[in-house]
């Protein structure tokens, strides 16, 4: 392959490796590079992606290269996910809150061999809206990401702590979970929506309503 292409690989397996990123090795054995190429290439992509007319960044994490979001962007991420049209979680949201509420700390290859589908999305819009964050990462080759809830998770679902969660039917499947306890973060959901409807009607009968932007 000539080195444009070499490049648009590597991009593209960047892309797919999401959050977890990938490392050196795993590079030489897909694109059957040596070490000393396989860090030439990185350097001219990190390179091109340091300009400010890109939006994302080429960084080295434990170990690996990851694709991310460059900091100076932060506050319109921020106003995203603050956006009305963001307030409601959607089913897969609140599928994958489930399982990492009930089963934390876990990777995101786990939910997903629990959801059956791929949940990098769902993930990354939890993370976004502070409800679930990095606490760890997996022993051995890879160290994916582990997810836990955070504070901001308690808050949103008026519980005190993790061990005010309603208990799961014994001897439950790990693949059911999701379903079990769908219902139960659901009803969370609405009273959300019916807690911030009820909210915003109070402010205007006061003539006190805030501009959402």
């Amino acid at each position: 392959m000539k080195s444009h292409e070499i490049k648009a690989v590597i991009e593209g397996l960047l892309f797919v490796s999401g959050e977890e990123g990938i490392d050196e090795k795993q590079l030489m054995d897909v694109l059957q590079l040596d070490r000393k190429s396989v860090k030439f290439y990185m350097a001219e992509l990190k390179d091109m992606y340091s300009s400010d007319t890109r939006g994302i960044q080429l960084v080295e994490v434990a170990g690996g290269y990851q694709l991310t979001t460059k900091p100076e962007h932060a506050p319109f991420f921020k106003r995203l996910v603050q956006a009305p049209s963001s307030t409601t979680l959607s089913q897969a949201a609140l599928e994958t809150l489930a399982i990492v509420a009930y089963k934390q700390p876990i990777s995101r290859v786990e939910i997903e061999d629990i959801r059956g589908v791929k949940s990098e999305r769902p993930v990354r819009t939890l993370t976004a809206k502070s409800l679930l964050k990095e606490v760890g990462r997996v022993e051995g080759t890879g160290r994916a990401i582990l997810y836990g809830t955070t504070k901001e998770f308690l808050d949103q679902f008026g519980l005190r702590s993790i061990e005010e969660l309603p208990p799961l039917p014994d001897n439950i499947e790990e693949e059911q979970v999701e379903e079990e306890v769908d219902l139960f973060f659901a009803k969370f959901q609405e009273q959300m929506t019916s807690t911030n409807d009820g909210e915003d009607n109070k402010e205007i009968e006061e003539g006190n309503v805030q501009s959402n932007g």
